[in-house]
């Protein structure tokens, strides 16, 4: 079994990676095997609406160039899938919007192709708009018929500075939790 992550920060070393690393340890503890992508070192522009994924239905965007067609294949080939976002103005980062509407399209044109996949939402936040962004990331999962886990609370972690969310113990203990609960889950599908 795998989960491929998405790390949607500029930061590839801060909250956000911190955050899904949490989740992978407890994966990894049950054998799960893990791939993590961080979004900063990667390209992706937004989806363009060209609608050619739904004429040529071949799991794949029209569009080569840039990252997207790696992701998809990634995400098709894994049993789980986290996305991570910090918040910014309330709302995901823009890379992490922008790997949600082509991934997402490309799926939607192709049967939902993604469907029955466990899918988690990790977030990283100073202050505000953590549940947003959380619903956001989860509306993606839910409408791709994916599977979204629980744990002991929304899978967020506080702090602005790299490393400040390891002072979180509620954040970390529920993205461990999550970690789990997602282990168990792909078990019980697989």
């Amino acid at each position: 079994m795998k989960v491929v992550a998405f790390n949607g920060s500029a930061r590839k070393a801060g909250n956000t990676s911190i955050a899904i690393k949490t989740v992978f340890e407890e994966l990894e503890a049950e054998g799960i095997k893990t791939q993590l992508f961080n979004l900063a070192e990667k390209k992706i522009h937004g989806c363009r609406a060209c609608f050619k994924c739904f004429d040529n239905k071949n799991k794949k965007c029209a569009f080569k160039d840039d990252d997207a067609n790696e992701f998809i294949a990634a995400m098709l080939k894994a049993d789980g899938i986290i996305i991570g976002s910090p918040v910014y103005f309330s709302a995901m980062s823009s890379e992490t919007k922008a790997l949600i509407d082509r991934t997402g399209m490309t799926a939607k044109a192709n049967g939902d192709m993604f469907k029955r996949k466990v899918g988690a939402a990790v977030i990283a936040v100073r202050r505000a708009g953590a549940c947003a962004t959380f619903m956001q990331i989860n509306q993606f999962f839910l409408i791709s018929q994916m599977i979204v886990p629980g744990s002991s609370y929304w899978n967020m972690g506080f702090g602005r500075e790299p490393g400040k969310i390891l002072e979180d113990e509620e954040g970390i203990g529920t993205l461990k939790n999550l970690g789990r609960n997602m282990a168990w889950l792909m078990k019980k599908i697989g």
